[in-house]
């Protein structure tokens, strides 16, 4: 077996065991990685503009970026406080005016008791525990997530060199290239998802305001942040204003469902392909499938990170399998002679 081989098979091998016995730790290092990225790009245009180094650059970027969020807290903080202070206290009404009208079907009653408080408290180890310790598993990622993304920031070089030292030689140079692929494609759509999400929030909030909908400003805030989970993120951020709509009738939920559509619709086939040039273009069934998948065997972190996963792994199939082996395979077969090619000829004569 050559050299080429082994190391191939070697990576494999690591990789596979690592899936099967850590899945866990490696999702919250692709977060690391994907937060590492952000950074990067980030860095990078600081360092264009100002001319300071890597670090120097990563620095004055999380201050920049923590001063816009400082900034942007003390602006819109007495609007967003008393507007989530509001939606907390008009949602408990709308649900139970749902509930009510839930429980008019024959089906409603047996819904309702499955979905009571008190069987999701119930238990030991229920949802209250369950709610305190993926808080503190929560918090404790997101820790890691910080320091992955920044060591990865700070140093991407001494990462890249250790991944091409496991790759033969003859190998080295692809593997350069192909990690340049990885990272260009996570750039294109980490950035053309930050651009979907203040479109999203941004024209949500305009929509709901035209249209009278109170608490307009938190709702497209609630709109932005879900748009992070293409395809089931919309759905979940319209729930919350379709049950504001609601007590005023169902003319006022068609136009809620109507503002929502539309600005989807127009974030999903017009704004993202213009900002990710079909560069990152993911199918629409193979994005609700990885969603689904990393879903149930993850739960919510494998949820957010499954766009991002499906758009890594995407790259790599079409990068290392269909064009360095497949493509390859098909050229030598294409180049090789016939054997049987002098045969036939005399053959013929």
């Amino acid at each position: 077996m050559s050299r080429r081989a082994v190391s191939l098979s070697v990576l494999a091998f690591v990789l596979a065991l690592l899936i099967l016995l850590a899945a866990d730790v490696l999702l919250v290092i692709f977060a690391g990685i994907l937060f590492g990225v952000f950074l990067s790009a980030g860095a990078g245009l600081v360092s264009r503009v100002t001319g300071v180094g890597r670090g120097g650059a990563i620095a004055l970027f999380i201050l920049l970026v923590t001063a816009g969020l400082i900034g942007s807290f003390l602006a819109f903080a007495p609007a967003m406080l008393e507007q989530a202070d509001e939606l907390a206290r008009q949602l408990p009404p709308a649900l139970e005016s749902l509930r009510d009208r839930i429980s008019s079907f024959s089906w409603g009653p047996s819904l309702l008791g499955r979905l009571a408080p008190s069987r999701l408290m119930s238990g030991e180890g229920g949802f209250a525990s369950t709610a305190v310790s993926a808080t503190f598993g929560a918090i404790g990622n997101f820790v890691i997530i910080l320091f992955v993304g920044l060591y990865a920031a700070i140093d991407p070089g001494l990462y890249r060199r250790g991944l091409r030292a496991l790759l033969s030689p003859e190998l080295r140079p692809r593997g350069e290239e192909v990690m340049d692929v990885a990272g260009h494609t996570l750039r294109n759509w980490l950035g053309g998802q930050l651009i979907s999400m203040s479109f999203v929030g941004l024209f949500t909030w305009l929509g709901l305001w035209l249209i009278g909908i109170p608490l307009a400003f938190i709702l497209g805030l609630i709109a932005a942040i879900l748009t992070f989970i293409p395809n089931i993120g919309p759905v979940l951020s319209a729930v919350p204003a379709l049950l504001l709509a609601m007590p005023e009738g169902w003319s006022q939920v068609g136009l809620v469902l109507a503002v929502f559509l539309t600005v989807q619709a127009v974030e999903s086939y017009v704004v993202t392909p213009i900002i990710q040039k079909e560069r990152v273009s993911l199918p629409p069934a193979l994005i609700i499938s990885a969603q689904l998948l990393m879903g149930v065997l993850f739960g919510l972190m494998g949820l957010l990170l499954a766009t991002p996963l499906a758009a890594l792994v995407l790259a790599l199939v079409r990068e290392v399998y269909v064009h360095d082996y497949l493509e390859e395979r098909q050229e030598t077969l294409l180049l090789r002679d016939p054997p049987d090619q002098p045969m036939q000829e005399k053959r013929q004569l």
